[in-house]
């Protein structure tokens, strides 16, 4: 099998394996700061360590479970993990979906790897596309990028959200242009870039990044408009590590109060200090009248990934259901009803990104790209519904939830016996199986995985407002009306002659379902 350079310049295997992808971590000179100190092995550090598990979840479920988690590459005929695949057809987003929905269940939080998965595919047909209106040869470097990191089994970092500095501005116009990544110098083998990325998923455990324009860009913002792929160990690259709630308990040595004691997610800052990306790994260079079809095509793909937080959203369910039964009132009617409400709540979540991904249309790459406006309806009810099945999942859990002591407190000699007298439930359950399932609410919807479940759930692939921008763009109301108009008897037309947007209207959305074979 092809081998490809995967770390600080070694050669390295392929990653099958989540023990293998955990080794090929090691030995990165990267510049990783937490807590005001540098972290010379991340991989070894109690807070990381929970967040690189949830990424080897996803090389071990591809062991495990082939047919959901892997696909045959079209470029190097081998089978690989599904997270490096460009969708072929409609089933390929769709298995996508209930991989990550699987994933959700199975670590109960944000295993990191949508966002490059994502940024692959919207790649994909946007070089297509500029290479066809300027003749570049984006396109042909992306293959062969996509070919080496499906080969070394990759973990791909996408790199959107720019700092932004004055909202009120353009990229060019602001004072400083850090705000927004940007190209100090061209020369002939490459560019060398600056600025930061903010709130990166999973950027410290991944091998490469591929930093991407923000925001629709101007005749005067084309040194803002670079996408490349770099080794997440390359010169001039240093990492501030984000804080999460709650998060120094899983330094404590007490899995008991970290409530998921081996699964979490991962944010931090990328700061970016003359970069150099080699030709190779450049796949757009000035080309500001593409940025805006890269943006809304990732965030396409990325809004409908958000399915990941009906996975999640099992785990908080079943948490809740548990808790109602080791409390002794799971055949109250309340309690039902409140589970019916949150399981109704998280279908909706998972049917309309599933839906988006049934309705995928063709690019002119070839690839295959989900419904646009399903996708922001997913993504909007992401917005509000894991909310609302949290402040569900506290209801059922009481109040406990919150002043539960410590772990210590329930292995002290003298305070350990009260606690388990006072704090039980059902005679047939212990205590500490109580306190257990109350920690791993507490950790979804207030501690540190409510980072993925709740707040990024609201400004994770843009900000409520940026689906209702692309609702309001898409909702067709000329067709309404005039569908209203032809039932009521003001007017009747056939969909030709309303307009050729109506037609288009008809034919994405009834359209028959692509044959996969």
């Amino acid at each position: 099998m092809q081998q490809t350079k995967a770390k600080s310049g070694k050669e390295a295997a392929t990653i099958s394996t989540g023990a293998e992808y955990i080794e090929s971590l090691r030995g990165r000179d990267m510049n990783v700061y937490l807590f005001g100190e540098r972290i010379p092995e991340p991989v070894d550090h109690p807070l990381i360590q929970p967040s690189i598990n949830a990424i080897a979840k996803t090389y071990d479920l591809a062991t495990s479970n082939p047919e959901l988690a892997t696909a045959v590459s079209p470029f190097t005929g081998k089978r690989i993990n599904r997270f490096l695949h460009i969708a072929e057809n409609p089933e390929d987003l769709v298995i996508q979906n209930k991989m990550q929905r699987r994933l959700g269940q199975l670590t109960g939080t944000c295993f990191q790897r949508c966002v490059g998965m994502d940024a692959l595919n919207s790649l994909f047909s946007v070089t297509y596309e500029i290479d066809e209106q300027y003749n570049s040869n984006y396109h042909e470097r992306l293959k062969a990028f996509i070919s080496m990191t499906q080969s070394a089994g990759s973990v791909i970092g996408g790199a959107m959200t720019d700092v932004k500095g004055d909202r009120s501005k353009a990229p060019h116009e602001q004072s400083d242009p850090d705000m927004y990544v940007h190209i100090n110098k061209r020369t002939d083998k490459g560019v060398y870039v600056s600025g930061a990325k903010a709130h990166q998923t999973g950027c410290v455990n991944s091998h490469w990044i591929i930093i991407m324009p923000t925001i629709r860009l101007g005749e005067n913002d084309k040194d803002f408009a670079i996408v490349g792929a770099i080794p997440v160990d390359a010169k001039g690259i240093t990492y501030i590590y984000g804080r999460q709630s709650c998060d120094t308990r899983s330094m404590e040595g007490s899995g008991l109060d970290a409530g998921n004691e081996k699964f979490a997610g991962q944010e931090a800052m990328i700061v970016l200090d003359n970069v150099f990306i080699p030709n190779e790994y450049i796949f757009m260079n000035g080309e500001h009248d593409f940025a805006a079809m890269l943006v809304e095509r990732f965030t396409c793909y990325h809004r409908r990934s958000y399915v990941c937080k009906s996975g999640v959203g099992d785990v908080l369910i079943g948490a809740s259901a548990t808790i109602a039964e080791y409390n002794g009132a799971e055949k109250a009617s309340h309690i039902r009803d409140k589970l019916v409400e949150m399981t109704h709540l998280n279908e909706t979540i998972y049917s309309t990104g599933i839906a988006s991904s049934y309705q995928a249309t063709p690019t002119k790459s070839g690839a295959y790209i989900n419904d646009d406006m399903i996708a922001n309806v997913c993504k909007h009810h992401v917005t509000k519904m894991p909310y609302e099945i949290g402040r569900l999942a506290q209801d059922l859990a009481g109040g406990l939830v919150v002043t539960l002591p410590s772990e210590q407190d329930l292995g002290h000699p003298d305070i350990g016996p009260i606690i388990k007298k006072y704090l039980k439930g059902r005679d047939d359950i212990s205590t500490e199986d109580r306190i257990r399932i109350l920690r791993l609410i507490e950790n979804m919807t207030l501690g540190r995985n409510a980072v993925g479940y709740l707040t990024e759930s609201m400004h994770g692939a843009g900000s409520p407002q940026a689906q209702r921008i692309q609702i309001a763009r898409q909702m067709q109301l000329d067709v309404k009306k005039q569908l209203a108009k032809n039932l009521a008897g003001i007017e009747k037309n056939t969909v030709e002659e309303i307009s050729t947007d109506l037609a288009n209207y008809f034919a994405r959305v009834f359209q028959p379902p692509s044959n996969s074979d």
